[in-house]
């Protein structure tokens, strides 16, 4: 019988590389093991795909419970239509993402990966944020049109699937770790927002899920949101409006070297290496701060060392999203500093003693973010 396995027909195709021109000395091996890769990442990124699809159209929800089920249950439990639903389950099986059982027709989600893919209030869950790499295929043509010019896309020019993914990509970090671990690891913060009439400021606010959750555990703080991108404005309005929170978390449309006020803390979430001047931007945030008054900045992690950051885990994915986000975004902005979500410590500690900060320093840290202190 013929071998038709991916490795087997790549050898084939290039057996004879000189037949199609090539002149070089080819490693076989090397060739192989390249394409081998290539095409896990080929399915590696209809699988985000297919995570997207799975979040938006609930099935994940309806298979929660881990119990196996039909296509057809699927289909009529999610309100799907039933034959793309099953090419749905038959990918997220090749995929391992479900469990399926040929005995009886049946797909299951394992209770682990519903951890991931259906529980939204855990530590892990990484479905919401698929979105958000939807939207980077979106936006192919404004980003060849970058590179061809200037280097610049605005944040709000980006597909509408990149505020929701972004801001569901890390609601698990900021619900999970912000007031339970990063807010306690400043010097003498916590105390200080517990006290009546405390001020904190939650500059690139986006849809709002860092306030909403600051303003959940210091009831005493009053919150005020900012950022440039009116629609994001509106969504974290309605998200404290739903959350409970409306009367003391506020927001407002303004620039990060714009807003104004005397806050106790000033918070930079996944946002300062966007900007196009950050060191004016944190001498902005000094001038806004009470006496005493502290910065906190969360940073995606990122090694000081540039072949050390190229072997994390995520490298892949944040390199991707500054190649087509962030760095973007800073190029189309005054200064254009275009610092880039793998900047890491050096970076960051340029940018505030540039900016005239008495001390900076590391207080926290999870696989996908550095936490820092600044005090002027």
């Amino acid at each position: 019988m013929l071998d038709s396995s991916p490795g087997e027909l790549n050898r084939r195709r290039t057996a004879t590389p000189k037949a199609w021109g090539c002149t070089m000395d080819i490693d076989e091996d090397r060739l192989q093991e390249f394409m081998g890769m290539f095409m896990g990442d080929m399915g590696g990124a209809t699988t985000v795909l297919m995570v997207s699809l799975g979040d938006e159209l609930g099935f994940y929800d309806v298979m929660a419970s881990g119990d196996p089920m039909s296509a057809a249950d699927v289909a009529e439990a999610a309100g799907c239509n039933a034959r793309l639903t099953q090419e749905w389950l038959d990918q997220q099986a090749s995929a391992g993402y479900l469990v399926y059982d040929a005995g009886s027709l049946t797909y299951a989600l394992p209770v682990e990966h519903a951890m991931a893919l259906a529980q939204r209030q855990s530590p892990v869950f990484v479905a919401g944020g698929t979105i958000a790499m939807v939207a980077m295929f979106e936006d192919f043509e404004r980003v060849t049109a970058a590179f061809r010019g200037d280097g610049g896309l605005a944040w709000g020019d980006h597909s509408d699937h990149l505020f929701r993914g972004t801001a569901e990509f890390f609601r698990p970090g900021y619900q999970h770790h912000l007031t339970t671990d990063w807010i306690p690891a400043l010097e003498g913060v916590a105390e200080r927002l517990s006290d009546q009439g405390a001020m904190i400021a939650d500059v690139g606010c986006g849809h709002g899920i860092s306030s909403v959750v600051m303003a959940q555990a210091y009831p005493a703080a009053e919150i005020h949101g900012f950022d440039y991108h009116a629609p994001s404005i509106d969504a974290a309005r309605e998200g404290a409006g739903i959350a409970g929170v409306g009367d003391r978390a506020h927001f407002q449309v303004a620039a990060a070297d714009a807003f104004r006020g005397t806050f106790d803390l000033i918070c930079f979430f996944d946002c300062l290496h966007d900007m196009g001047d950050p060191v004016g931007i944190a001498e902005h945030a000094k001038d806004q701060l009470n006496e005493g008054g502290t910065v906190m900045l969360v940073e995606p992690f990122a090694h000081g060392d540039k072949v050390a950051n190229h072997e994390l885990p995520t490298a892949k994915m944040l390199y991707g999203a500054s190649t087509v986000i962030c760095t973007p975004n800073s190029l189309s902005q005054d200064v254009g500093r275009a610092m880039g979500a793998q900047a890491g410590e050096p970076g960051m500690s340029a940018v505030f003693a540039e900016a005239g900060y008495s001390r900076f320093r590391r207080v926290a840290e999870t696989p996908f973010n550095l936490v820092y202190e600044a005090r002027a």
